[in-house]
């Protein structure tokens, strides 16, 4: 159910949206999961490039490593550098979840939806 520019979800007493509906839901959440993944890329590369004063491909890498939080790969020289890179380790670790959070509300609230849905008896 769409109202205005906001996507509402389906109240559990409602009938479960068709499959074409939900794989369109899918597809906005997803889409905006995905952009949320670039922007914070894009501020980790900036940032290690500037502050931390890495080339492109060792910015983007360390962005991409601390996002995904498998760690960092390249040592920090400067406390600038050092203090953005615990800034966006920390700025990551809630992107991330929050991104995950994100991508994952319409499966799950169907998956709900299908469990407490009850049938009308007729």
């Amino acid at each position: 159910m769409k109202v205005g520019n906001v996507i509402k979800l389906e109240h559990r007493k409602q009938r479960i949206a068709p499959l074409l509906n939900f794989l369109i839901r899918l597809a906005r959440y997803g889409a905006f999961a995905a952009f949320l993944i670039f922007v914070s890329l894009g501020i980790g590369t900036t940032g290690y490039y500037y502050i931390a004063e890495l080339n492109w491909i060792d910015s983007f890498h360390m962005s991409c490593m601390i996002l995904t939080g498998m760690g960092p790969v390249a040592e920090m020289k400067s406390n600038h550098a050092k203090l953005f890179s615990s800034i966006y380790a920390l700025y990551s670790g809630l992107a991330f979840l929050s991104t995950t959070a994100i991508f994952f509300t319409p499966i799950v609230h169907r998956l709900l939806h299908i469990l407490h849905v009850e049938e009308d008896k007729v």
